[in-house]
């Protein structure tokens, strides 16, 4: 076939999600990447370097992992030799354990603009400490200890248009601060009293680990319990209350369900203005369930999950039904644009040994093709489990230890191992050639409404009509709640190639605002049929 250059015009951007697989024959496939790295990965980081940032809390007793060198710590008026945080390298598997000093016990972070890791709170020493990690080699935890104005211990943290980084919330803490504090106005706290009043109960509040996700027109959306506002964080003033999430259920910590924003699909028309953005929130379960737990009553949790469009007029939820009941689910956004539903249990809620009968099988749910039942794990991983997306486009699966110490013994021991989850767009038995990445121009560092080029080969036959590029930012991940991850499919002007040898160029834009792209990392992917390139990590200023 002769050589011929092919200009393409994206298609309608509402037909976006028609492009992921659909419904596939392939159920996607687990490996075990690493029997023990020492700890159990409650919360969980990706580092522009591609490097994994792990840790538990300092106080639950001997990990499984010493600290370098020999070293030992005095943390709590006890000398603790073991390390509690560490770096994975899922390249080579290599483990390398790191110093924390204070306690991290559900605590909270974002990825800085730089790349630099920021995590914030914890528990007693640790509730108002800052820390910093550095993505380069042999770098440790740098740890402030008065970076936080107040306690936050279960909080949300996400990053704004102006780079610094907003943590709401934590357990009786109803209000809002900024991180770093670089300036007079960071030295201020905010109250927020939507957070005391979606409280259920003093001990069982159903708000903690609340669901924050950034608003295109660069507003904050918080979802506590089963309601959500829209915050002008700047002028500490809520421009939107929406409609209560219908169900009865709650979905906030410790009746945990979790939450994604949708993939926000760009024009190719930069200036056409500020974009459509859909939160979707599943699972949780009723907001008594923790307490009937602990009774040793364990309630089955909700299937239900709702949409809502929290840019339009007139916001109504959308509700549907997963195929499983799920508490304690993560929901990750895939590079197509799909989201994995993953982890959990069927009944009870978060907490110390409160759930029963673990979810093993991954849900992907595609806005058109709805949901779709994977393959099961071999490993139950329920309260203080965590997943994460990594640039190969596997996700990476750890942690679950419902206990109070390292318990191996138990009902559902600590697990200390980590997964790799192979989603069905990897499987060798599609038929579809995977795009590979050569080039971006004019470099890896982006500017907003930069004019761009990508150069990607794709062996094999395909539909260069089925192709988009995405870019996802990393996520902070916890308690069933990745912070910060956000996909936006970009606008393209067109793309030249030749389909005999599958060779391309597209050229587009970067995204036009902050509000829109917050300043930082992301992972640049071409979708090709639903199937992703290997990520390729540039930074938008």
């Amino acid at each position: 076939m002769a050589a011929k250059t092919i200009v393409f015009l994206l298609l309608a951007i509402c037909s976006f999600f028609t492009l992921a697989l659909g419904s596939h024959t392939y159920q996607g496939e687990w490996k075990l990447l690493k029997k023990s790295i020492g700890i159990s990965a409650m919360h969980m980081a990706l580092l522009p370097n591609d490097r994994i940032v792990a840790f538990d809390w300092t106080t639950m007793g001997p990990s499984n992992i010493t600290l370098p060198n020999g070293t030992c710590l005095k943390i709590s008026d006890t000398i603790d030799c073991y390390a509690h945080s560490v770096e994975f390298n899922p390249a080579n598997r290599n483990v390398r354990a790191l110093t924390i000093r204070t306690d991290t016990w559900c605590s909270s972070g974002a990825l800085a603009p730089d790349g630099m890791l920021v995590q914030s709170g914890g528990y007693d020493e640790g509730e108002r400490v800052v820390r910093y990690f550095k993505p380069s080699p042999n770098s440790n935890w740098i740890e402030d200890p008065n970076g936080l104005i107040t306690p936050r211990w279960y909080a949300s943290n996400q990053i704004l248009p102006n780079g610094k980084i907003i943590v709401v919330g934590g357990r009786d803490q109803f209000s809002y601060e900024f991180i770093p504090k670089t300036s007079k106005s960071d030295q201020t706290l905010y109250q927020l009293p939507f957070l005391e009043q979606t409280m259920y109960t003093k001990y069982v509040q159903n708000n903690l680990y609340p669901f924050t996700h950034l608003s295109p027109d660069g507003n904050l959306f918080i979802f506590a319990n089963d309601r959500a506002i829209l915050l002008d964080y700047v002028k500490n003033n809520v421009v939107r209350n929406y409609p209560v999430m219908p169900g009865g259920f709650s979905r906030n910590y410790p009746s945990t369900g979790s939450s994604v924003l949708l993939p926000i699909k760009l024009l190719k028309n930069i200036n056409h203005g500020t974009p459509d953005a859909e939160v979707f929130i599943c699972g949780g379960t009723l907001p008594h369930s923790n307490a009937k737990a602990n009774e040793g009553v364990f309630l089955e949790a909700t299937k239900t999950c709702g949409r809502l469009v929290i840019t339009a007029a007139n916001p109504k939820w959308e509700m549907e039904d997963m195929p499983i009941n799920r508490v304690m689910g993560d929901m990750l956004l895939l590079p197509t644009g799909d989201v994995l539903i993953i982890n959990g249990a069927a009944r009870g809620a978060a907490g110390w040994g409160v759930a029963r009968e673990p979810v093993l099988n991954p849900v992907l749910y595609n806005v058109v093709s709805k949901f779709e039942v994977l393959k099961a794990s071999k490993i139950p991983r329920v309260y203080h489990s965590t997943a994460h997306l990594l640039s190969d486009g596997r996700v990476l699966v750890g942690g679950s230890n419902p206990n109070g110490d390292y318990n191996f013994t138990t009902l559902f021991p600590t697990e200390l191992s980590l997964e790799a989850f192979y989603p069905p767009y990897l499987s060798s038995n599609i038929n579809k050639p995977r795009p590979f990445i050569n080039w971006v121009r004019p470099s890896l560092e982006l500017r907003y409404k930069q004019k761009f080029s990508l150069a990607f080969d794709l062996r094999g036959k395909g539909d260069i009509k089925k192709m988009y590029v995405t870019m996802v930012a990393p996520s902070f991940t916890t308690h069933s709640f990745a912070m910060n991850q956000r996909v936006l499919v970009l606008g393209l002007d067109q793309v030249h190639g030749t389909s005999s040898t599958g060779n391309f160029v597209v050229e587009g834009h970067a995204p036009a605002t902050a509000a829109v792209a917050p300043p930082g990392y992301y992972l640049l992917f071409v979708v090709h049929d639903g199937v992703p390139s290997r990520g390729t990590w540039v930074n938008i200023k």
